[in-house]
C-alpha cells in the first residue's frame, strides 16, 4: 500500500510544530528585542528536544509488552533527560 502524499506531510507537520513550538518557548523574541546572537534559542531547543526524547523513551518502558529492552530503554530515558537537565544547568551558569 502506497502512502498518499496527504500522509506523508502531515506526517512532517506534526515535527515542524513541535520545533516551532519550541523555538517560542526557548524565546524566539528576546534576540529580536534585545539585538543579540540566536545561539541560546538554539541550544534551548535542542535541550528540550533532549528531554523530549527521554520522555517518549520512559513512556514506551512502560509500555513496552514484555520485550527485554525494557531496562535499557529506561535507563537511556532517564539518562537524557538528566543529560538534558545538567544542559539547563549548564545554561544557566549554576554548574
Amino acid at each position: 500500500m502506497a502512502l498518499e502524499k496527504g500522509t506523508i506531510l502531515m506526517g512532517g507537520f506534526k515535527y515542524v510544530y513541535i520545533i516551532v513550538f519550541f523555538m517560542f518557548l526557548a524565546g524566539f523574541f528576546h534576540p529580536l528585542i534585545t539585538n543579540t546572537s540566536f545561539d541560546i534559542v538554539v541550544i534551548g531547543v535542542l535541550v528540550l528536544l533532549l528531554g523530549l526524547a527521554g520522555g517518549i523513551l520512559l513512556y514506551r518502558s512502560a509500555t513496552d509488552s514484555g520485550s527485554g529492552k525494557r531496562g535499557a530503554i529506561l535507563g537511556a530515558g532517564f539518562g537524557l533527560m538528566a543529560v538534558s537537565a545538567l544542559a539547563i544547568y549548564y545554561m544557566t551558569g549554576r554548574v
